[in-house]
């Protein structure tokens, strides 16, 4: 998308519109969780001393460094926190939970930033835990898994991956995102529809609790039945950041692998990746009947070609509908260059969604390119890798396409007065292998969709928030006006994604479904949540606005 004419439409302009929504979107993290990892042993000169571990820090609001440390990814939250801890081991993470908890202070611990709400900004965390020093990555043998510290990036995570055993997991599309929060709420991207979601990939969690009495501890916790704290595993596959406690290590293994050779216990990363970009301007010819022609295919294709056992899995696709105001829209799809047919699947794809519509792509390209590349960006020196930092998310899961009143009301908002540039929403491919496993298997409940919707919005000022906040409610409220305006489950949708936490959906203004908030999340895994958050967090040491509340006690 761009601000030029149509004619200026191509790979950077459109990039340079939308980058920072995308920065936000495919694999944003929920409050900021931690992982503690094994990294490979660097060989030192015995000459020089051992450097030593880093932290703790202690950053007070006297000190230079502290608001440029308040922030998180989303400029719209900025708390006050009596003190931000930046830590660097599992150890100091006892010690500031111990500390936090000893002076009833309200605690948050953030690794990425990359939440959507003010989880880790509220105005009531006191003490803010910086975990983004804990980015080891690297091979556990005593374990036979990948160990992960929750302030590793999603582009450290792959490399490392990539170079060390050429295997990867199937996380998020956006490489400055944390592992912390994005692994705890589910994990999903560009390879979910072949490997399934990140959270299938993951055999175990280590975290720092807080007993009934005030007592801090690090708890081990894996997807081995017999496991006795099997059920904290099964909370962080799914269930959301900062709800249970602070995570300190992931340890990643694709069920079913075995033997003590690393690069056969995570999916085999791609040697390269077939590209496709596509796009469209918004001039006259983009009617109503050809917009909606062309959504209404994008979901019926996914609808058709989603069963774990589908031969497209491998391909993956987000088409991005921005406002008018933008000057035009895109479509990129994605699929490994060594599976067969691939270029043909590729074309096949994209002649089924523009089938019908009567328009011609003003921009329509492929190429090829190595696996790493992708890991690269949106941190590559694009323009606009950093547009604005404040933005608003909203999302729904869909199990088939919208319906048509759905369709003409996403046409009406993105082509009213009001839009920006930079708002609009995508519609992510989703399905394929995630279907394969059981609702109740992991914390994830919506196992059969086949797309996820997210409707953003993206601006600089302060001053713009109330035109922004409007612009998007509204515009979501309207697709969803026959559920009261939240995507419930049923025939279409299923439901959010608590990665993409929106508390609006707990707002009796915004929601009218008599559904309520946890439900949109979770489903029926939900009570199991809450007495796993009962046990695990019996005091409520980690509250948020969209939080899972204990199961009450008898």
């Amino acid at each position: 998308m761009t601000t030029d004419s149509p004619s200026s439409l191509n790979r950077r302009g459109l990039l340079t519109a939308i980058g920072a929504a995308i920065t936000a979107l495919t694999s944003v993290s929920t409050a900021g969780t931690a992982h503690a990892a094994t990294a490979a042993t660097a060989t030192t000169d015995p000459g020089l001393p051992e450097p030593a571990a880093f932290g703790p820090v202690s950053v007070r609001p006297a000190d230079s460094r502290y608001q440029s440390l308040l922030r998180g990814n989303n400029f719209r939250f900025v708390g006050r926190p009596d003190e931000i801890r930046v830590l660097g081991s599992t150890e100091q993470v006892v010690r500031a939970v111990a500390d936090a908890v000893r002076s009833g202070r309200r605690l948050a611990a953030r690794s990425g930033g990359h939440c959507f709400e003010d989880f880790t900004a509220g105005p009531e965390v006191r003490m803010l835990l910086d975990l983004s020093p804990m980015d080891a990555v690297g091979y556990d043998a005593g374990r036979r898994a990948f160990a992960v510290q929750p302030g590793a990036t999603l582009g450290h995570v792959y490399r490392t991956l990539f170079k060390g055993w050429g295997v990867t997991v199937p996380a998020g599309g956006c490489p400055e995102v944390g592992a912390g929060g994005h692994f705890a709420g589910g994990g999903y991207g560009p390879l979910s529809r072949r490997y399934g979601s990140l959270v299938d990939h993951l055999h175990g969690v280590e975290v720092v609790v807080v007993d009934r009495d005030g007592g801090v501890r690090t708890v081990q916790a894996t997807r081995e039945p017999d496991d006795p704290n099997h059920d904290l595993w099964w909370a962080h596959t799914g269930g959301g950041g900062g709800n249970f406690g602070v995570v300190t290590r992931y340890w990643l293994r694709s069920p079913g692998t075995t033997g003590d050779d690393p690069s056969q216990l995570l999916p085999a990363a791609p040697r390269e990746l077939l590209e496709c970009l596509v796009g469209w301007s918004w001039d006259k010819r983009m009617t109503e009947r050809a917009f909606t022609t062309l959504l209404r295919n994008f979901g019926v294709w996914h609808e058709r070609n989603s069963a774990p056992d589908s031969p497209y899995t491998g391909l993956y696709a987000i088409l991005i509908p921005a406002h008018r105001s933008a000057g035009g829209f895109q479509m990129t799809v994605q699929i490994d260059a060594e599976l067969p047919n691939a270029d043909r699947m590729v074309t096949d794809f994209v002649a089924s969604v523009t089938a019908g519509t009567g328009v011609t792509p003003s921009l329509e390209g492929r190429r090829t390119l190595p696996w790493l590349h992708p890991t690269t960006w949106p941190g590559s020196g694009e323009p606009g890798d950093v547009v604005t930092r404040r933005y608003k998310e909203k999302a729904g899961y869909l199990r088939r396409s919208f319906t048509d009143s759905q369709l003409a009301s996403i046409y009406r908002h993105l082509t009213n007065d009001t839009g920006i540039p930079t708002g609009g929403m995508l519609l992510v491919g989703y399905g394929g292998r995630v279907g394969a496993v059981a609702p109740q298997a992991t914390a994830i409940a919506q196992r059969d969709v086949v797309m996820k919707a997210v409707y953003h919005t993206v601006w600089a000022d302060q001053a713009d928030d109330a035109a922004n906040l409007s612009w998007i409610r509204e515009f979501y409220r309207d697709v969803y006006g026959d559920t009261g305006g939240v995507p419930v489950p049923g025939e279409v949708s299923d439901g959010s994604y608590i990665n993409y936490p929106d508390a609006d959906l707990a707002d009796p203004a915004w929601n009218t479904s008599g559904t309520p908030w946890h439900t949109l999340y979770y489903k029926q895994n939900y009570p199991r949540l809450q007495r796993i958050k009962a046990r695990w967090d019996p005091r409520n040491v980690f509250p948020h606005a969209l939080s899972i509340e204990p199961a009450p006690t008898r």
